[in-house]
């Protein structure tokens, strides 16, 4: 039976978009039959045992410090990482390394796999470059932008294979040089086991959030400048003129938070934008159940258009209606009309236009859902999904046995 060891920048039980994508993978595959655990490096904060248990999936933790001058820190960082892997694999023996960006935990494995004769697949989320630029925290061609990418590239130069989560991501990769025949997409997706059934809705808790009768637009994640909620703010009282009773619900929390918290204030909708905080993981689909629908407006960037988010998958998943801007990400998910509609970024009017549109077309609405469940459940459904993996370790345990060193027995 194949072990694999997933090195992870953080893991459950910590809550975020990365971790139910580890959850969803460790979970898929060991239903496959594979034996899975997780690593994670010293950015996994939270308090806990060496080796923890988490929804049925065990993690092991990193332990030390790691300080200097930027670069140096990073550094010992890595190989605190590389060592606890190595000691790790002594004990458990794993066949496959599999690490996740960011490419320090791909350089500490590639560190580890050279002592272990480990073959290393590297699983690209997004570029963490990019990331860094729409979250306000790194400017495009800055010195730490272009050695960000820069250890990227080795770390895929060194992995035998290397996965992304969407086209856009592995069309990048390959104007870089990648061979496209080294990339697998695994897409985002949905436990639908987990997370298909959509909840019933509760009047009470409508009428506690003073939700009314109206229609309700939604967003239920993280609150990042990316993600255009300044935008989806903004085109409440152009959609008003239209729709007078549509309310907004915001579920989440984030570094925008307070800005966005002030603009509605200062809105002429002000009291149809209701703003409710984090709520625990297990209360999300409550809130999905409020909402007629889901409003994506990120912003367009080099970050958006390469990357696939997971919560329009989601929002489809539980039966909702999805409106997004049509970015690069979106539209590898959405089908304009089919399963979603799309509406120019960076724009509150043509947002606002959009939802009013599909807002008087309730008769479409039935058809919509019905579309987004059934793409999701043959495009997205994680039980599928992970199948993509086994081909993919295979491959590697093939190219490192042929071309570097042979598997540790």
């Amino acid at each position: 039976m194949t072990r694999v060891l997933h090195v992870l920048d953080h893991s459950l039980p910590l809550h975020s978009g990365y971790t139910f994508r580890t959850r969803a993978i460790l979970t898929a595959q060991a239903a496959t039959g594979l034996e899975v655990r997780g690593i994670t490096g010293l950015r996994h904060v939270a308090d806990g045992p060496d080796c923890e248990e988490a929804e049925g999936l065990t993690f092991h933790r990193t332990r030390g410090s790691a300080s200097g001058p930027p670069g140096l820190r990073e550094w010992r960082e890595i190989n605190l990482l590389a060592d606890a892997i190595v000691a790790l694999a002594q004990d458990w023996r794993p066949d496959v390394l599999h690490a996740h960006s960011p490419a320090l935990c791909g350089k500490a494995a590639l560190i580890a796999a050279q002592k272990l004769g480990l073959p290393v697949v590297y699983e690209i989320r997004a570029f963490w470059e990019d990331a860094a630029v729409s979250n306000g925290t790194g400017t495009e061609g800055s010195i730490k932008y272009r050695l960000t990418r820069a250890l990227e590239n080795h770390v895929i130069a060194g992995a035998e294979q290397v996965v992304t989560i969407c086209q856009g991501l592995k069309d990048d990769l390959v104007s870089r040089g990648v061979p496209a025949s080294k990339i697998t997409i695994s897409p985002n997706g949905v436990d639908l086991a987990l997370f298909g059934e959509a909840a019933p809705r509760e009047p009470e808790l409508a009428h506690r959030l003073g939700l009314g009768d109206g229609p309700v637009i939604g967003f239920i994640g993280s609150y990042y400048d990316y993600e255009g909620l300044d935008d989806l703010i903004a085109a409440m009282p152009l959609l008003r003129e239209r729709e007078p009773a549509a309310q907004l619900l915001l579920v989440g929390g984030g570094p925008m938070e307070a800005a966005l918290r002030q603009q509605a204030q200062a809105s002429p909708a002000a009291d149809a934008i209701h703003f409710v905080g984090r709520v625990p993981h297990s209360e999300v689909e409550r809130y999905y159940a409020l909402i007629d629908v889901l409003a994506f407006p990120r912003k367009q960037s080099r970050l958006t258009d390469l990357v696939t988010p997971l919560k329009p998958l989601e929002a489809m998943a539980q039966g909702r209606l999805v409106a997004a801007s049509c970015v690069g990400g979106h539209l590898e998910l959405i089908t304009a009309g089919k399963t979603g509609i799309l509406f120019a970024p960076d724009d509150p009017a043509a947002c606002a236009k959009a939802l009013a549109d599909l807002l008087d077309r309730r008769e479409t609405w039935d058809d919509l859902r019905a579309a987004g469940r059934a793409h999701v459940a043959a495009q997205h459904d994680w039980k599928r999904n992970v199948l993509r993996y086994q081909d993919v370790y295979r491959a590697a345990l093939t190219a490192s046995a042929m071309y570097r060193y042979p598997v540790a027995a």
